[in-house]
């Protein structure tokens, strides 16, 4: 191989990489009208869950003195990196409007930098989300021997957690990162949650694997579904990208494996049980309520 490399010429097979980046594109750089570095994004998700159950995620060593220290320093991490992802979403989408414009920089960096902070102010109340996410779990499976046990290996509870994490930047209006998020976990747990999707408290996801939450979903209180569960939309058009194309859970539903429940008009009522590898697109109501 280095002999081929050699008789080529490195500088040559650089130079044909470097015509393929003129002619195809593709490259990322530094400069601020760029798309979100994904690494950078990755390395704020895990400061985000280091934090949210700090000692679970990652390996430090936390005692009760510097339990503070150490948070106020991934607080700093995370504010910063998170501030110039923000910031380089903000000034590509606003160039990507209006190529003419002149984007200020410094406005978008106060933008970004107030959503960041705007996020660590919302950590105590999304980590109650979260405490009530866990005791669904530990309640809703009898194999569960305890709530650290669920923190630390149940893949529907770290895309929960990911998810009101990205769900919190989505209704900000921060393009392109909540989605970076939720595909890092989904390629990580196979849970597919778009950031978009509005999920209320106790919410669990058994096994997990293989289920899809489209982005206009409205899921309720004290809800469970299985793995390959799909609330999808009954069509992909791109005229549809504003309406209301996935289903609505209300409180207390039950969905069995494999379920898919189509439609922006679809509603499953309070309390109903969806029986596994079922196929609906009309609403359903518990007859028992």
């Amino acid at each position: 191989m280095n002999e081929i490399a050699d008789s080529m010429g490195i500088d040559t097979l650089v130079e044909n990489i470097m015509d393929s980046y003129q002619n195809d594109g593709g490259i990322n750089k530094a400069g601020a009208e760029n798309f979100p570095n994904r690494e950078n994004v990755v390395s704020v998700i895990r400061e985000l869950q280091s934090l949210i159950y700090p000692g679970f995620t990652t390996a430090e060593e936390i005692d009760g003195d510097n339990l503070k220290y150490i948070t106020g320093q991934k607080v700093n991490r995370i504010i910063s990196i998170l501030t110039k992802e923000i910031k380089k979403a903000l000034v590509y989408k606003a160039s990507q409007h209006d190529e003419n414009s002149k984007v200020q920089n410094s406005h978008c960096f106060s933008l970004a930098e107030k959503t960041a902070v705007a996020l660590i102010q919302e950590i105590p109340e999304i980590r109650r989300m979260v405490k009530l996410d866990t005791i669904a779990a530990y309640n809703g499976d009898p194999a569960a021997q305890s709530g650290e046990e669920v923190i630390v290996s149940y893949p529907g509870l770290e895309a929960i957690i990911v998810h009101r994490l990205a769900h919190f930047l989505h209704g900000c209006g921060v393009p392109v990162i909540p989605r970076i998020m939720s595909e890092y976990i989904h390629g990580k747990t196979g849970i597919d949650i778009h950031p978009g999707a509005t999920i209320g408290e106790s919410f669990f996801i058994d096994h997990g694997t293989g289920v899809v939450i489209g982005e206009t979903t409205v899921i309720g209180k004290n809800v469970k579904i299985y793995q390959g569960v799909t609330l999808g939309a009954l069509s992909v058009k791109k005229s549809l990208q504003n309406s209301k194309r996935h289903p609505t859970i209300e409180d207390d539903v039950t969905i069995y494996a494999n379920a898919t429940i189509l439609g922006g008009e679809t509603v499953i009522g309070k309390g109903s049980v969806i029986g596994g590898n079922s196929w609906i697109t009309e609403s359903v109501s518990n007859a028992k309520k």
